[in-house]
């Protein structure tokens, strides 16, 4: 398990992920409408110390899990046991993570108000959205965007500090890498200053142009 603060009330950590055989990334960020945790893991390593920690942050606060895409459903049945947390996912991922987790008490589309000042924004997956944190310069990813060292076939690699897209057997069929940038590059609009993948290492510093380098696609 590593935890990391990257900005006030904004920290990541990861968790082994058993199915998938790696360590993979989550996000916690304390809003004015409560606690925002974006495609939560529980460390099968230290799970009860994680919950720990996390109930003296949660302390009474409304919890709100937004998943990315149904493959990130991971622990969100648990928290919705634990905190009575509201689920937040795309409108199209609806039933696939309601039957992941138990309960999708707030689907949404891109562009609908979230918690927080956080937004979701389209991706040429129609199930799976980028979330945007305009207060911390953050984007969050789950699969269309992967870091340093992440699995997942094909021959582009990140290189240091970057980022690379899915691999394009993960995108829908008649879609490939042309298509998936095509939909990420309004993310260049934005001042993103962090990408904190799912996948791999997040990117910290001159994320946006690490982001461009992964969208520069013939």
């Amino acid at each position: 398990m590593d935890v990391v603060e990257i900005a006030p009330r904004l920290w990541r950590w990861t968790g082994r992920h058993e199915e998938w055989e790696e360590d993979v990334g989550s996000v916690y960020y304390e809003t004015e409408d409560g606690v925002v945790l974006v495609d939560p893991i529980l460390p099968p390593e230290d799970e009860d110390r994680f919950l720990g920690h996390l109930d003296k942050e949660v302390h009474g606060q409304q919890v709100h899990v937004l998943v990315t895409v149904f493959w990130h459903t991971r622990n969100t049945a648990a928290m919705v046991e634990r905190y009575g947390a509201r689920v937040w996912a795309p409108a199209r991922g609806k039933q696939a993570i309601a039957r992941r987790a138990g309960v999708v008490t707030d689907p949404f589309r891109a562009g609908d108000a979230l918690p927080g000042d956080l937004q979701a924004l389209p991706t040429a997956r129609a199930a799976e959205v980028v979330y945007w944190i305009p207060r911390h310069g953050a984007l969050v990813p789950g699969d269309v965007l992967l870091g340093e060292g992440a699995k997942g076939g094909g021959t582009r690699r990140a290189g240091p500090g970057g980022i690379r897209l899915c691999p394009e057997s993960w995108l829908p069929e008649g879609k490939g890498h042309a298509e998936l940038a095509a939909s990420l590059r309004p993310l260049l609009d934005l001042p993103v200053e962090r990408v904190l993948v799912s996948h791999g290492t997040p990117v910290l510093a001159r994320a946006r142009e690490a982001l461009s380098r992964a969208l520069d696609v013939a």
